[in-house]
């Protein structure tokens, strides 16, 4: 192809990727260096025939040339970033030379809620992207080996949880774990506990999330390695049956290298995803167990008092930590690109 042509046939794409992502992203970043002005406060004297007394009010018009003035607001540098609501500089180095144990500086750590969002995404991310590509790739193989006239409404069944919207998912399973619903009630018999609670314990809190989020995406990795494995050379899968290769082998040595780069795609678009873990803690009306960071940043952006800042700081840091997970795939795909040019 023509440079020329080359030229005209990414221009789309590459203004629809500056205006929507690029630009975007340094809006954030910007907006993450300055914070809100101070409101302008006066005193007044009101003065009557019992005497004066001083009363303090918020002078709106000097409020509102000061912001006029300087629309972003005031320039805090990193000043937002280092505060208590994220990376917590001050609190953390203070932890860290008064606690005599790793124990008490984890659980000081914690209650920062910087970190407690970091480390319940972290963990949902860490627990969720392997258990959706290993149960889908399962889910892939076992429906693959069906007879023919039973793999459409197989398919169909193993696609529900796509099919389903989210919030309605998640508010079934919700009712479900209820001390009144089935799951809840199965749990409290096997526990031997009729106060046992899923709403009131945190791990147990944790683990249903996880459990839906494993769910809810199993469907989207079955369909990319179903897809992958009516490609595998059927030559090479005789001729490992020929040679005496069992079941288990002819998917560890054949299938599985073959199936590797949707591996990979699956794993980029699953950390992703699962980094910015929202909807399902909404759902579930968890945030009082489990904070993510992108509840982070929808509870600064909400209420009264839009912590715009903070919320772009946060964002910032999400994007940071993303591109930190996503680096040791992208670092594997390009040596495998290099190597097969």
């Amino acid at each position: 192809m023509k440079h020329k042509s080359f030229f005209w046939f990414v221009l789309p794409s590459v203004i629809l990727m500056l205006s929507f992502i690029a630009l975007p992203i340094v809006s954030v970043v910007t907006q993450s260096l300055y914070t809100q002005h101070e409101q302008v406060i006066i005193t007044v004297e009101n003065c009557g025939p019992f005497g004066c007394t001083e009363a303090q009010s918020v002078d709106q018009v000097a409020t509102q040339a000061l912001r006029d003035a300087e629309p972003l607001g005031k320039f805090a540098g990193l000043d937002i970033y280092k505060d208590r609501n994220h990376l917590a500089v001050s609190e953390v180095a203070s932890a860290w030379g008064s606690t005599n144990s790793f124990r008490e500086f984890w659980n000081t750590l914690m209650n920062l809620p910087f970190y407690g969002a970091l480390a319940f995404t972290l963990v949902y991310t860490a627990i969720v992207t392997p258990m959706t590509i290993i149960l889908g790739f399962a889910v892939a193989i076992a429906i693959n080996s069906v007879a023919r006239s039973l793999r459409g409404p197989t398919i169909f069944f193993s696609l529900l949880p796509m099919i389903v919207t989210p919030l309605v998912g998640a508010l079934i399973l919700f009712w479900m774990v209820d001390a009144r619903g089935i799951l809840g009630t199965a749990l409290q018999w096997l526990a031997n506990d009729p106060s046992l609670s899923v709403k009131a314990s945190t791990p147990l809190m944790w683990i249903m999330l996880m459990v839906y989020g494993t769910w809810s995406s199993i469907p989207f990795a079955f369909i990319v390695y179903y897809a992958g494995l009516q490609t595998v050379n059927q030559d090479t899968l005789e001729a490992a049956m020929i040679d005496g290769a069992s079941r288990w082998e002819r998917i560890r040595y054949v299938i599985i290298p073959h199936l590797a780069p949707l591996t990979i795609f699956i794993a980029l678009i699953q950390l992703m995803d699962n980094f910015r873990v929202f909807e399902p803690i909404i759902s579930f009306q968890a945030q009082a167990h489990a904070r993510s960071l992108s509840i982070a940043i929808f509870t600064d952006l909400g209420g009264e008092t839009r912590l715009l800042s903070s919320a772009a700081a946060t964002s910032v840091l999400t994007i940071v930590f993303v591109a930190i997970l996503l680096s040791p795939v992208l670092v594997r795909t390009w040596r495998d690109f290099g190597t097969q040019k």
